[in-house]
């Protein structure tokens, strides 16, 4: 299913601070947890989202570090620190009320108290 570009791209932080708020990922981990839970509708490059992690590690919602894989490769992952879930409490709060208002003028339920 494809969705409008820019109707993801608000909501790509939340979603990434939200896969790390559960266990440390790294990058090409991430892109396909993202494509899985979201049934292929979210389907981020590279190209979007290593600036992305850059730009929140810089504003230390976000630490990395080296480790090496199962295969003895090294990978750089990715965690979220307590100033990135307050952020991403913020995030998800600010959704829920858009995605609220969204609904009741579109007619539909009102997710409210769920």
């Amino acid at each position: 299913m494809k969705v409008d570009k820019s109707l993801v791209s608000g909501s790509t932080t939340m979603l990434i601070l939200k896969l790390l708020s559960n266990e440390d990922m790294y990058g090409y981990q991430m892109i396909e947890e993202l494509k899985l839970r979201s049934q292929n509708v979210f389907t981020l490059k590279a190209g979007t989202l290593y600036p992305l992690l850059h730009k929140l590690e810089q504003q230390k919602f976000l630490t990395s570090y080296e480790k090496k894989s199962e295969n003895q490769k090294l990978r750089k992952y990715y965690s979220i620190t307590n100033e990135g879930r307050k952020l991403l409490d913020k995030k998800q709060n600010e959704w829920s009320i858009y995605t609220n208002s969204v609904n009741k003028v579109l007619g539909g339920v009102n997710f409210e108290g769920i």
